[in-house]
């Protein structure tokens, strides 16, 4: 049996919760909801809440799903701010 995984560094997680503020900046100025987004993507609304609130990583299929539905990049949604800003 695996061994449990050690908890997220800290950095990780606050990349996680960058990446769901992305995401729902993009999906916001795309005029669409939540649950427009998870039809879109094949998803229930409480995943895209997830990766929105940092929650959840999105799968890599599921994030290029969501940038093609968003009109934008992958490379768009990942940005992460400049550190110190």
């Amino acid at each position: 049996m695996p061994t449990r995984r050690a908890p997220l560094p800290d950095w990780v997680i606050d990349q996680r919760r960058e990446l769901g503020e992305n995401i729902a900046r993009y999906r916001k100025a795309a005029g669409l909801s939540q649950d427009q987004l998870a039809d879109r993507i094949g998803k229930e609304r409480r995943s895209v809440q997830r990766y929105e609130r940092g929650e959840r990583d999105p799968s890599f299929s599921d994030l290029v799903l969501i940038a093609d539905n968003l009109d934008v990049s992958i490379a768009a949604l990942v940005e992460m701010p400049p550190a110190g800003s």
